[in-house]
């Protein structure tokens, strides 16, 4: 049973490549869209920098696992740059961004194999810039959002069950939600709901997926663990929080002043962040550390994601701040309770998504961008787009929690999630891809092996 389910995957690829014959998606020959070279170069670089935080992510977690996990947590993310980037081709980007259906999920036909997106109309968003652009950035989003629920069950989960449950994610949790908050038929963008850069989409959705997940898993037999390298904490952070500005400034969707104050204001909530993470550590009898300094600059990035682009740069402090803070107490809690959420995926962003979120409903400010509609934030007075956030903050989180745990035990019937007791205190790098970190010293009786053999 087993080796016939493993055959699956592979008859699933070379039926894409079939489609390929049949589906060559030729662009038709017509007249050009008048597009902006500046803002086309910006939006490829944009698009790089997105993707980059992928690998990132996978240093800053593969850091803090155990060093016989570390190969598998990071491989948990790379592979959704190769995954989702299939998907999106086939069926994704119409899922996402096709003609509506309700303003809950698009038509999968739309852009079925790309179908009309090389030669397309710009996105009415994204009017200076090719649409294949547009989708190849939206895309670098969609990988980057079921490699953070990864923190939650890492050191435990079976790795084609993950694969399974990514593709679940998808369908049914990540592209109706980028849908209904970016499409212009989508339902919470019709109701006024602001998420500049994904705060809803990415990060909210991604944290009640993982809190979900820590639940459904439960616990570890071994929880307590000294992070396997702390470097690789710190290296990832930097590589998150340099790919941030394009997944901030980039959703400007070009090179013009509002991508500037979305990078001026993502650089200032991650600092802020920072520095209230370890103060308030030191508030409590906590010597500053590299690990929160780290955890404490992510939270301000995910918190200031759905506000970059509607508020000012002194308010981007305070969003950071109060982020951090209250992530900082939720991770306390966290750590008192019975949930193993191994590395802090809801406390930091699922929590920090709601945060900035809500944080969006009270700074938000029509001078600083015209195109909110709502209003103003609670801070000028305006309560409308406050409330708005609130409602919607309390539907997307009943949605992608019930969702994901409902996804999960679909894929754990399909597939058993979990990894046995022994294959866990193996370690997952050994038990799932037959791989280790550190290989042992050869001793006199055995002869070295060739790098590559």
């Amino acid at each position: 049973m087993a080796k016939a389910f493993s055959r699956i995957p592979m008859l699933l690829l070379l039926l894409v490549v079939a489609a390929t014959f049949v589906f060559p998606s030729v662009p038709q020959v017509k007249e050009p869209a008048e597009l902006n070279p500046a803002d086309t170069a910006w939006m490829l670089s944009a698009t790089a920098l997105v993707l980059i935080m992928t690998p990132g992510l996978a240093f800053f977690y593969g850091g803090m696992v155990r060093k016989k996990n570390v190969l598998s947590t990071m491989l948990q993310s790379f592979i959704c740059m190769a995954f989702l980037t299939v998907l999106w081709v086939v069926f994704g980007f119409s899922l996402a961004f096709g003609e509506s259906v309700g303003g809950v999920f698009g038509n999968p036909f739309t852009f079925f194999m790309m179908d009309g997106v090389i030669d397309g109309a710009p996105w009415p968003a994204a009017p200076t810039i090719p649409l294949l652009l547009f989708a190849m950035f939206q895309l670098k989003f969609a990988i980057i959002t079921p490699a953070l629920i990864t923190g939650a069950f890492a050191e435990r989960i079976r790795f084609i069950s993950y694969t399974l449950f990514l593709l679940l994610f998808f369908v049914f949790i990540y592209a109706p939600l980028a849908h209904a908050t970016w499409h212009p038929d989508g339902l919470l963008f019709n109701l006024g709901v602001l998420d500049f850069a994904g705060g809803t989409v990415v990060h909210m959705s991604a944290g009640w997926a993982a809190l979900a997940s820590a639940l459904y898993l439960k616990r570890r037999h071994e929880v307590s663990h000294a992070p396997a390298h702390t470097p690789y904490v710190m290296l990832g952070t930097g590589l998150l929080w340099f790919g941030w500005f394009g997944f901030n400034a980039g959703s400007a969707m070009g090179a013009n002043p509002l991508s500037v104050v979305a990078l001026a204001t993502t650089t200032t909530a991650s600092a802020s962040a920072a520095l209230a993470w370890i103060f308030f550590d030191a508030l409590r009898g906590r010597k500053p550390s590299a690990m929160g300094t780290c955890i404490g600059a992510v939270v301000g990035l995910v918190a200031v994601t759905p506000a970059a682009g509607f508020v000012t740069v002194p308010h981007s402090l305070a969003i950071g701040v109060i982020a951090a803070v209250i992530s900082n107490l939720v991770v306390e809690w966290r750590t008192r309770s019975t949930l193993d959420d191994t590395l802090d995926v809801f406390p930091c962003h699922g929590v920090g998504g709601m945060v900035g979120m809500l944080l969006t409903g009270v700074f938000a400010s029509k001078a600083v961008n015209p195109a909110i509609e709502l209003g103003n934030g609670l801070v000028f007075g305006e309560y409308r787009l406050f409330l708005v956030h609130l409602a919607a903050l309390a539907g997307v989180s009943a949605f992608a929690f019930s969702g994901s745990w409902l996804l999960l035990r679909v894929t754990d019937k399909i597939t058993p999630l979990r990894v046995s007791r022994e294959e866990e205190l193996l370690g997952l790098d050994l038990s799932q891809h037959d791989e280790q970190l550190e290989h042992p010293e050869p001793t006199q009786a055995q002869e070295p092996q060739a790098a590559y053999s």
